[in-house]
């Protein structure tokens, strides 16, 4: 499958952000060709408006995670920016675990991982946390990894990856305290998974079922939204929050268009913000 006509960019746009609320126009035709021309020749579709057809008529298992996984953008390494795992350790806990002493759930942490791809931040954030605290293992603590692509979710279940996933932002003592090497591949160790929980999410579905989080980390997802759905995704979010928490977004991300609650915090030359939290923004 070579060209792809107006027709097809029409089908294949409408499709991305129905499924998926991703913002696709005709510049994104290249796209299309270049991660669905596969799909569409294994299902043996005539065009890429064809690809979609099927897709709604849900004709063959899977196409539609098939479809889900291919358009979305699964990149990703282990303390990806490192900026925000640096405001985690040295400003955010800190100031979380002083808060909570005294309170009924004094050694209690929840954390969501928006858009999480195949696990690695969630398992940054717990070596992170496990670096920071400790008796780590005296607490207790869940981080809620979710993302659209139940590939990604799977592998991130499974917490193993090869090679060349291993060694992108993994220095070799971080890999021996915390992977044990199988045939090649390298498995996250159990103490670090049994802090991690996996699901299949879309964010443009409700969020009730979710937290309430002291952190959420939504990085690098919504520069693929549009201005309403943006909003409306962070606006969501500050609801699953506690009121003291965070939200922590891509180093190239902005939310000070959404008002003034969301007055910026840069800690460690992360991009923070706390929502709920009347303190005036600060830089460290």
């Amino acid at each position: 499958m070579t060209s792809v006509t107006e027709r097809d960019v029409d089908a294949v746009c409408a499709l991305v952000d129905e499924l998926c609320g991703i913002y696709w126009d005709e510049s994104k035709a290249y796209l299309i060709h270049s991660r669905l021309s596969h799909l569409a020749e294994r299902h043996k579709c005539t065009d890429y408006a064809d690809l979609v057809r099927k897709v709604r008529a849900e004709l063959k298992p899977c196409l539609k995670d098939e479809f889900i996984d291919a358009v979305t953008t699964n990149e990703t390494l282990w303390f990806r920016d490192s900026s925000p795992f640096q405001a985690l350790r040295y400003k955010i806990l800190p100031e979380l675990i002083d808060s909570k002493a005294g309170s009924a759930f004094s050694r209690r942490l929840r954390i969501w991982s928006a858009a999480c791809s195949t696990g690695q931040e969630p398992y940054s954030i717990a070596m992170t946390i496990a670096e920071t605290i400790p008796d780590v293992n005296q607490w207790d603590i869940q981080i809620v990894g979710t993302d659209i692509s139940s590939a990604a979710v799977a592998q991130a279940k499974r917490g193993v990856y090869d090679a060349l996933q291993i060694k992108r932002g993994l220095d070799p003592p971080q890999r021996a305290k915390y992977f044990t090497e199988q045939d090649n591949t390298w498995k996250v160790r159990d103490e670090l998974r049994a802090m991690c929980t996996f699901a299949q999410r879309n964010l443009h579905e409700p969020f009730d079922a979710l937290g309430p989080f002291d952190i959420i980390f939504c990085r690098n997802v919504a520069i693929y939204f549009t201005e309403k759905d943006r909003r409306s995704l962070f606006e969501r979010a500050a609801e699953r929050l506690v009121p003291n928490g965070w939200i922590i977004v891509g180093s190239s991300e902005s939310l000070g268009s959404l008002g003034p609650r969301w007055r910026p915090q840069q800690h460690c030359n992360a991009n923070c913000y706390r929502p709920n939290n009347c303190v005036e923004s600060a830089s460290v």
